[in-house]
């Protein structure tokens, strides 16, 4: 008996909870303040006050909604006699809020809570980008994964490579600073004389390199990540490429770069 006149009292503090601070609060015209108040409310009640059968009890809670505050303050007893008394009276109940409007008045509580949030991020510069660009090619060679994964990763070979390029370019010069690759993970590369600048984030032999990636015109500390995926495709290998992080209004100029300077200058020294 005891048990019960405890559930009692637990069920009757959660719904009077969701009752004055969703309804009774008003929560279309001050949807953000109310919706924080009952964050904290909820927070702060006793976890043992939520665990009860929930169909019985969301019944329980949602009619008790739809008759919040007309003898709030009165009688403490009111609530149920007045319950009691409307159920028996439908004329009573056609004027007294629908379940549909209560779970309304609720999401538009929540509603407001979320657009206070838009709004604090925006005051602190916080901000989401949805338009990065970004570059993705694909290329075959012919030549096997190993092959390829040399060149891009051998100093000595993609020296080679930037012969080639700078033989069709004239502001790519190797007396400016000689090519150099590490072979490590964290390793760092200078490549095109100096032009591109990085370090390797991932080697995986004959099957994938990724890199921080960098113009040594960008402002200091922006990097990209340049992602080369090898897929063997007959007796050569496919290159599926990925450029992501670069600044904004770089894409069509890196996009022409990789093709040719890369793509083009490899197929020709594997050739």
């Amino acid at each position: 008996m005891e048990r019960n006149i405890l559930k009692s009292v637990a069920i009757e503090k959660l719904a009077g909870t969701i009752n004055d601070y969703s309804l009774y609060g008003g929560a279309v015209t001050s949807g953000v303040r109310h919706s924080i108040s009952l964050f904290v409310e909820w927070e702060s009640m006793p976890r043992t006050a939520v665990s009860f059968p929930a169909k019985h009890y969301l019944e329980h809670i949602l009619t008790r909604g739809s008759y919040a505050g007309k003898v709030e303050g009165k009688n403490p007893g009111g609530h149920m006699k007045t319950m009691m008394s409307e159920r028996r009276n439908p004329n009573a109940r056609a004027n007294s809020p629908t379940r549909r409007q209560v779970i309304a008045g609720v999401a538009i509580t929540f509603g407001g809570f979320a657009l206070g949030l838009t709004k604090v991020r925006a005051a602190t510069g916080e901000e989401i980008s949805r338009t990065a660009e970004s570059i993705h090619q694909e290329t075959v060679l012919k030549a096997s994964r190993n092959r390829v994964y040399e060149a891009l990763t051998d100093t000595k070979q993609f020296n080679e490579v930037t012969k080639i390029s700078a033989a069709k370019d004239s502001g790519i010069s190797l007396e400016k600073a000689p090519t150099e690759i590490s072979r490590e993970v964290g390793g760092a590369f200078t490549l095109f004389g100096g032009i591109i600048l990085g370090r390797h984030v991932e080697l995986v032999p004959d099957t994938r390199i990724v890199q921080a990636w960098r113009v040594a015109y960008w402002a200091p500390g922006i990097y990209s990540i340049a992602r080369f995926e090898l897929v063997e495709q007959g007796t050569g290998t496919k290159i599926v490429f990925d450029h992501t992080g670069f600044p904004k209004g770089d894409a069509e100029t890196l996009a022409a770069g990789w093709k040719a300077h890369y793509w083009e200058s490899l197929a020709k020294f594997l050739a």
